[in-house]
């Protein structure tokens, strides 16, 4: 049995070295679940590198990128990468594109993303993989006086985007097949975009029952040590809130006072890196005291029945899919076969492999 309703994101946190998704992609098919996203990171994580491993070594997998920037290569490169997965994969690839992190971005001199840049992008990809031949090209996401893959192509690749603000994810709507939300997003937040990108393609003259919505749930059982669970909740909201903590409780609608509690902490101000990835156990534990409960709290977490009571609520607040996000598969597999004996018999037949199909 395969679950094209789950998903997990391979090499979770910091890993040592990018072989351990040959250990995942083979766990994740062995448990069934349906898609494996790639997150990239500017260190072991290159996306096209990792996703030629993953579509090699995987037979049923759908396989997505969660999310590369359109402006890190040229489009022709970036199209036809997509094309050759697509093959590579029998149809099994999405190309998840995202608006990157500003301050990153500000650090190493790239500009930053908008809305309209990936808007043409997405249209220049589309006509590319139908074969078209693009001649004087003068739009949002670049100039090109041609841009052609091979006028034979005729291919179907779906198109994903990462999304917080309103802006996105309407785009996300109107121009893109799936949309994969963030992590601890809270039921309201949930359901707020999952109603705007539906109303979005609607809008748009789309379906849209097919763009598909990717919760982000981090999925942190209690037979994971506790140490680790610490890391993979504290750790990683924490890393959240030093990157872009006034988007998270914007989207959220949090009360801001916590945030502003959170930075003018003396141990937070002076932190270099990432905390989730660096911090010790007893940092975290520090860090702990200063993120309210309720802010944690979008998350799976518990014995394996727990967690699929919260996985399964993700699903009747509207999400078509859920990402169970911060673990392996290895890390996910009593909570997997607790979800598989529970599993609403035809509830998700529609779904097809690929996270954006």
């Amino acid at each position: 049995m395969t679950y094209n309703e789950l998903g997990f994101y391979t090499l979770p946190g910091a890993p040592r070295s990018p072989r351990e998704l040959l250990h995942e992609i083979a766990d994740a098919e062995r448990l069934g679940l349906g898609a494996c996203f790639i997150s990239e990171r500017f260190n072991i994580k290159e996306a096209v590198t990792l996703s030629g491993a993953v579509g090699a070594v995987s037979t049923t997998l759908g396989i997505a990128t969660a999310a590369t920037n359109h402006n890190t290569r040229h489009p022709l490169v970036t199209a036809s990468y997509a094309t050759t997965m697509h093959r590579l994969t029998e149809g099994r690839f999405c190309l998840g594109l995202g608006r990157g992190i500003g301050p990153l971005f500000d650090a190493f001199g790239m500009a930053k993303i908008t809305t309209a840049q990936m808007e043409d992008f997405a249209g220049l990809m589309r006509r590319l993989f139908a074969g078209e031949v693009i001649l004087g090209h003068d739009g949002p996401a670049g100039k090109y006086p041609v841009l052609a893959l091979d006028p034979s192509f005729d291919e179907k690749i779906p198109l994903g985007i990462t999304a917080f603000g309103p802006n996105t994810l309407e785009l996300a709507g109107r121009a893109f097949d799936c949309v994969i939300l963030h992590t601890f997003f809270t039921d309201e937040t949930l359901a707020r975009c999952v109603r705007t990108v539906k109303e979005s393609a609607e809008r748009a003259g789309r379906d849209p029952d097919a763009v598909r919505v990717w919760s982000c749930f981090a999925t942190i059982g209690d037979h994971i040590p506790e140490d680790v669970r610490l890391k993979k909740t504290v750790g990683r909201l924490a890393t959240y809130l030093q990157a872009y903590g006034d988007l998270m409780v914007e989207t959220n609608r949090w009360d801001r006072a916590p945030l502003e509690r959170f930075r003018s902490d003396e141990f937070v101000r002076g932190f270099r890196g990432a905390l989730d990835n660096t911090a010790t156990t007893q940092e975290l534990e520090h860090v702990a005291t200063l993120i309210p409960s309720e802010w944690l709290e979008p998350a799976a977490t518990g014995s394996p029945s727990r967690c699929v009571d919260k996985i399964n609520e993700q699903f009747d607040l509207g999400a078509d899919g859920v990402i169970l996000h911060g673990a392996s598969p290895a890390d996910l597999e009593p909570i997997v076969q607790e979800y598989g004996a529970r599993r609403i018999s035809g509830r998700f037949d529609h779904l097809a492999a690929n996270p954006g199909a």
